[in-house]
């Protein structure tokens, strides 16, 4: 086992070629865009935060999105509408809730290891991405609110985070920006920020550099496998064309449920779209008036980046429509009103809108390792984390694979996935 294709160009599927580089085998990179990083991993919220690791199968999460139903501007909306597809999801959903505790423990674990990697590729690599090491302040507007971050607290404890309780003139003290009335907040001094799209554009570069061969504009229509040769057929402006490796590894976000399919595996994946705005700071004042500590705000469902100088990065929600990109203005006019509302100084003139689908799987966990197949391999579905986890994770399959080519030489078997088989 030589050569090994990776479909995907975001940040799981470059991370992954470059891993795999890394480790001396021959990689092929599928990406349907002209360059890396142009959905999911383009102007997500920009966050690297492991005390954001807690998963959603809470009963709460349900509760919220069933009284949330018929807001528009709701940060967790869900479409009434029944499929076949979201009603599958929902109900290993509900069957995950009994895992929560343990799934956030080791979310936890796996967001503080995917650090150490990350930021030394990028040091290795010379990949400039906007990196603030600021930590990540987590507002709370009640008492409820508050107090189930305290529990979250004690579970991200478990897993190996440090996050302390902070009073709101202490609140203050971190981001003196911030206005309006809070009962109290968390602060995290070892998460940090950055833009992913710089990130990912960086490492798929260093990838190249290791000899990864990158195929752009490539429409990955077809993926199936003997078990000892993967065939995979794409489309580059009308042209079709057909080629075999040795293996495959699946990164292609939302998109990994269908080839998962024929591949002979089932990778539950959901489309849950998220929207950011990135607002241009193109005054002295709003650049004064921005932050520079990252935020969470839990009743919103928001998160903040600063990115450089003059640009602020404003993301969230949640959107269960199944594949639909749109972007709506009555999602994007709460993330306006939240800048007016608690950065009054900061001019909202010049605002880029966007919208992104996360791959999310039923228990909150990436699908990494093994499919049925001995060369199908997944790195995918991640969700609301894709960036936090994904050096981790490209280290975990990188490590499966390794494994697997040296079995197969030795005629052995080789172990299952890694984690999220759920």
């Amino acid at each position: 086992m030589k050569s090994i294709a990776v479909i995907g160009g975001g940040i799981t599927g470059a991370t992954t070629a470059y891993a795999l580089a890394k480790r001396g085998f021959s990689v092929t990179l599928f990406e349907r865009h002209r360059y890396a990083a142009m959905e999911t991993s383009f102007a997500n919220g920009g966050q690297l935060s492991a005390s954001n690791a807690e998963v959603w199968t809470h009963w709460s999460t349900l509760a919220k999105g069933l009284k949330w139903m018929l807001r528009n501007d709701a940060p967790l909306l869900v479409n009434p509408r029944p499929t076949w597809h979201k009603l599958s999801w929902f109900a290993e959903f509900i069957a995950s809730i009994p895992h929560y505790r343990g799934n956030t423990v080791e979310t936890t674990r796996l967001a503080i290891a995917a650090r150490q990697h990350l930021f030394a590729w990028a040091e290795a690599e010379g990949i400039d991405f906007d990196l603030k090491r600021r930590g990540i302040l987590h507002i709370y507007r009640d008492k409820a609110g508050f107090d189930h971050a305290g529990q979250v607290s004690k579970l991200l404890a478990e897993g190996g985070l440090e996050r302390r309780a902070v009073t709101p003139d202490e609140m203050r003290s971190i981001e003196p920006t911030l206005a309006g009335q809070y009962y109290g907040g968390y602060y995290t001094e070892s998460d940090s920020t950055g833009d992913i799209h710089k990130f990912t554009t960086g490492i798929a570069a260093a990838a190249r550099r290791l000899g990864v061969q990158m195929l752009y504009n490539q429409d990955v229509s077809a993926v199936s496998t003997s078990g000892r040769r993967v065939t995979i057929v794409s489309a580059d402006d009308g042209q079709t064309t057909s080629r075999e490796f040795d293996a495959v590894v699946v990164c292609a976000g939302v998109a990994s449920r269908d080839f998962a399919r024929q591949l002979g595996d089932r990778v539950n994946i959901y489309p849950v779209k998220g929207y950011s705005i990135t607002v241009n700071l193109n005054d002295a004042e709003s650049q004064a008036s921005a932050p520079t500590v990252s935020l969470l705000d839990d009743e919103t469902k928001l998160v903040t980046s600063r990115l450089g100088v003059d640009r602020f990065r404003i993301a969230g929600t949640a959107e269960f429509n199944g594949v639909d990109r749109d972007i709506r203005a009555d999602r994007i006019r709460p993330l306006i009103d939240w800048v007016h509302a608690c950065f009054p100084g900061v001019s909202t003139r010049s605002v880029v809108p966007w919208a992104g689908l996360r791959p999310m799987m039923p228990n909150m966990m990436p699908r990494v390792g093994r499919g049925h197949a001995a060369n199908v391999f997944y790195n995918t579905g991640h969700g609301h984390l894709g960036w936090t986890l994904s050096a981790v994770t490209a280290e975990m399959v990188g490590d499966v694979v390794r494994h697997a080519a040296t079995a197969q030489q030795g005629r052995v078997g080789v172990g299952g996935l890694v984690v999220g088989n759920g």
